[in-house]
């Protein structure tokens, strides 16, 4: 490939006033597990994202999420070696820069960007539902006011938030388990409905869900666990991020896998019949399998989830970034501004920047942003695989970290799998990703490539190279 980066330590000579600053690394596996778990969100994910799958797939929504974690093992591998290669705040964008190239990472840093703007809002604005029982609120303005907790409580320092998301964590995590016990003992139909392929059409009439619409499916699938990949950008504040990257990551997808997957298996056979599923009304389900009290505590306990969901997406995204503006990705007054750490040692222009964005896209209409994001997700895990299968030449070779098993096989088999999940989306969101990959595109012609010696400088600060 051309316009490839040298590798990490000679990207940029350094002086003692132009190294680039560096986050500081004060958490360990729990701590970091407990932040990426609270991105993945388990609650807020099974609340808010998989009822649109019970609207589109009925039974075939558990095979569908079952297939899209075996598929992320694949990722969590890619994302576990290339992370403690290059442990970096900018996370997929400083991994696949290194190893494919400058413009590779600059396209993947605008996909993640897409998706870690769009998704809390998004996330955000399902708290009014929620809420309900005990207070009726406007969804535009509940989320919004999620956001701007959510900033404010991403301005702390990292250790703080790790015990606060830790709290709520616990809570959504009793609440999914409230759920599929009550599910469960209330079982309508057998095991085999999981495979059953059956979702409710108009009127009384069943209809087939095909083998296309659970590829198409697979999309959102990847993105219900995606959050695992928050690891790979608190790698610059995990202690010893050589090891503890791969624990956190693989530690992550396995646990919010159980979380997610075990309690939609049984609202699929709690459910009193197809329609109900297909309605996705999680918290109707759980009032008539118990009470309205249960139902109450459930719906609290998703709300704490959303509010902590949205505290660990302002974190990560405050820190991809704050380290792309240390990568000198934008005009310098800028770079200057989004670059600066605050008392706590966060990076709080970064974090303001995101977060106020966040709350104003709580009033604009995304109905049709959850394909978009999907498509991101896809394309970016895509990139992240070619960078895995680039990651053992060079000076790479022999460099110490966690290597995944199964490569080249596994990287090959997800590049191969990940670009059919693409060709089967809806064109509409194709064409919107390709859009916006267009204009990014031409940034970096225009921009960026013409001061390659000045701008996108991908590197690592030198006090994680250990």
């Amino acid at each position: 490939m051309t316009d490839m980066l040298r590798p990490a330590e000679t990207a940029v000579p350094k002086t003692a006033d132009s190294s680039p600053k560096a986050l500081k690394r004060s958490i360990g596996v729990v701590g970091g597990t407990l932040l990426t778990l609270s991105c993945v969100t388990p609650a807020s994910t099974l609340f808010v994202v998989v009822p649109d799958l019970f609207g589109s797939l009925g039974t075939a929504t558990a095979l569908t999420i079952a297939i899209g974690s075996l598929l992320c093992i694949a990722v969590a591998f890619c994302y576990s070696e290339l992370g403690t290669l290059i442990p970096s705040a900018g996370g997929e964008y400083a991994m696949v820069s290194t190893m494919a190239g400058r413009l590779a990472g600059w396209l993947v840093f605008v996909l993640s960007l897409l998706v870690v703007m769009i998704v809390p809002p998004v996330i955000a604005m399902g708290t009014a539902d929620y809420l309900a029982p005990v207070v009726h609120l406007d969804p535009a303005i509940a989320g919004a006011g999620v956001m701007l907790l959510a900033t404010l409580a991403g301005l702390l320092d990292l250790r703080a938030n790790a015990w606060i998301t830790g709290i709520f964590l616990v809570l959504e995590v009793i609440a999914a388990a409230v759920v599929a016990v009550l599910g469960f003992a209330h079982s309508q139909r057998g095991a085999g409905s999981l495979v059953s392929m059956q979702v409710a059409g108009s009127g009384h009439h069943t209809d087939t869900v095909t083998a296309m619409m659970v590829v198409s499916g697979l999309a959102i699938a990847l993105f219900v666990t995606q959050g695992f990949s928050t690891a790979v950008y608190l790698s610059e504040e995990l202690e010893h991020p050589r090891r503890n990257v791969a624990r956190t990551v693989l530690a992550t997808l396995a646990i919010s896998t159980v979380i997610i997957l075990v309690p939609v298996v049984a609202i699929t056979m709690g459910a009193s019949d197809l329609s109900t599923l297909t309605g996705g009304d999680i918290s109707s389900m759980v009032t008539a399998w118990s009470n309205s009290a249960v139902g109450t505590f459930v719906s609290l306990c998703v709300a704490l989830a959303i509010i902590n969901a949205g505290i660990v997406m302002v974190i990560q995204n405050s820190r991809v970034l704050f380290a792309s503006a240390r990568d000198k990705a934008w005009p310098e007054p800028v770079n200057n501004v989004f670059a600066k750490l605050g008392r706590f040692g966060s990076p709080w222009v970064a974090t303001l920047a995101v977060g106020v964005p966040g709350a104003l896209l709580c009033f604009v209409n995304l109905d049709t942003l959850y394909g978009v994001t999907g498509v991101s997700v896809t394309g970016m895990y895509l990139l992240v695989a070619v960078a895995a299968l680039l990651s053992r030449r060079g000076s790479h070779k022999h460099t110490p970290a966690w290597r995944m098993p199964l490569w080249p096989a596994m990287p090959i088999l997800l590049i191969a799998v990940l670009a059919y999940i693409l060709s089967q989306q809806e064109t509409s969101y194709l064409l919107w990703t390709g859009g916006i990959t267009a204009v990014a595109t031409l940034y970096w012609a225009f921009y960026l490539r013409p001061r390659k010696d000045t701008r996108w400088l991908v590197s690592l600060p030198e006090d994680q190279r250990t």
